[in-house]
């Protein structure tokens, strides 16, 4: 499949990507509809208690064929609401309460009641984040209809709760938990005194907890590629736990002797597998592949796609790929924010993995329950202790800061240069098929966060 990439930067400043839901909005045009995918061939009971309680599957039967919207709405296990409960809960909509901004529509904090789910007053009761689909958004209705279906059944701690929606007259809304401190990628990429870099335990933490999100969906229970992996979408709690989130692009994987599901090809630039941008055969070893891509912007602090970058480092897995391979090499990728916080050997099997991960041949990646494993290993203090205790460590660090003197301070320009120019840091890519059957590629871009969280 080709694509054309018609990029264009925003010319507004939007704010977006803070507390829960912000991260789901983008400009896109995404969803397939769940009438037309046979979504949810397994279900997973979500019964409302908290995070601690392991992912449940629930024993429904595999429906014969597609299920209706109707059917979707009632087997949910949601609480629906009125249009008139969500003003209310929100403030009537109010621009100081908005999260977050995109595509899709808005994201507005709320109050509700924990017990009953009734509006609250501002401060008081449950805090939680409301997604209002704008009614000129185009698909709209089938992105919230998947979100629906897979987050109505589904449930682990490491997914995002969706707790309802409403479905009144042309209003399309759904109502998740607040997630406090936003999205991994603001944590990243953001500058600025109010986001800290994270440090490398917390990094490997975030990465164990989507690790464990990408295995439950591809469980044989519930056989979900999630599709689109993304800093973006990884949600952190207070205590940087680490939730999936955004289920618009998600799909129910291939049944039966069947290797892959073939679909049009969609997702974010910089994210997907090669073989499914080539052919548009989707596996569970696509997430695998997003999983690498993820796992290398934690890394080395870059976006997967960064234009502002010199000629060359454009693209960061295949800037970075020479380098992982190298273990003399990797400090040059390795996030220089980080350093004297891992051990060499630590960072040589963070690097290893996420180079397993990014496999051209998709039956070289590990599954995703591998990789929780080796994650766990690295998350031992054994592994990911101080260096400081380290004298080899210290020793090398020393050598290549000598060496590479140079490089560090043309990348210490540059990423002052990167930073102050707000980039286009993701782009979306859509696949339409026109009525005559023709395929049409482009690429939308959104903009970065804004500098003014909206926090609990």
């Amino acid at each position: 499949m080709s694509f054309s990439c018609n990029h264009k930067k925003s010319n507004r400043f939007e704010r977006r990507k803070f507390g829960l839901m912000g991260i789901c909005l983008s400009a896109r045009i995404k969803a397939e509809s769940p009438s037309n995918t046979g979504v949810s061939s397994k279900y997973v009971s979500g019964d409302g208690n908290d995070s601690s309680i392991s992912s449940k599957i629930s024993s429904f039967s595999v429906p014969p064929t597609p299920r209706s919207e109707g059917e979707i709405l009632l087997s949910s296990n949601l609480k629906s609401f009125s249009f008139a409960e969500l003003k209310m809960a929100t403030r009537n909509f109010r621009p100081d309460s908005v999260l977050g901004e995109g595509g899709f529509g808005s994201v507005f904090k709320g109050w509700i009641d924990e017990h009953s789910f009734a509006a609250a007053k501002p401060g008081t009761g449950m805090v939680i984040a409301v997604k209002r689909l704008n009614q000129e958004s185009f698909q709209g209705h089938k992105e919230w209809l998947a979100e629906v279906n897979y987050l109505g059944q589904l449930y682990d701690p490491h997914l995002v709760k969706l707790i309802g929606y409403c479905l009144e007259d042309e209003h399309r809304l759904l109502v998740y938990e607040f997630m406090p401190r936003g999205s991994l990628e603001n944590h990243l990429f953001r500058r600025g005194s109010y986001f800290q870099p994270l440090s490398w335990n917390l990094r490997l933490k975030v990465a164990l907890g989507a690790a464990k999100g990408l295995a439950f969906l591809h469980s044989a229970e519930a056989k979900v590629i999630y599709r689109d992996f993304k800093t973006s979408n990884i949600l952190l709690d207070s205590s940087y736990n680490a939730k999936l989130s955004d289920f618009g692009l998600a799909k129910d994987g291939p049944t039966g002797d069947k290797s892959h599901v073939s679909t049009r090809v969609m997702g974010t630039y910089g994210y997907a597998a090669p073989e499914y941008l080539a052919t548009g055969h989707l596996t569970a070893k696509s997430d695998v592949y997003s999983f690498g891509v993820v796992m290398l912007e934690m890394l080395s602090g870059r976006r997967a796609v960064d234009k502002n970058r010199p000629s060359g480092e454009h693209n960061l897995v295949e800037w970075a790929k020479p380098y992982l391979a190298n273990k003399r090499k990797i400090f040059r990728v390795i996030d220089s924010r980080l350093e004297g916080q891992y051990s060499l050997e630590g960072a040589h099997k963070a690097a290893t993995l996420a180079l397993r991960c990014l496999s051209t041949d998709s039956r070289f990646r590990p599954n995703m329950s591998d990789v929780v494993t080796l994650l766990e290993q690295l998350n031992n203090p054994n592994e990911t202790g101080n260096t400081n205790s380290n004298s080899n460590n210290k020793l090398r660090a020393r050598r290549h800061s000598a060496d590479d003197a140079k490089s560090r301070s043309v990348t210490a320009a540059n990423d002052a240069k990167i930073r102050s120019v707000a980039s286009a840091d993701e782009v979306k890519i859509r696949s339409v098929t026109t009525a005559d059957g023709a395929k049409i590629g482009s690429i939308t871009s959104y903009p970065r966060p804004s500098d003014s969280p909206l926090y609990a």
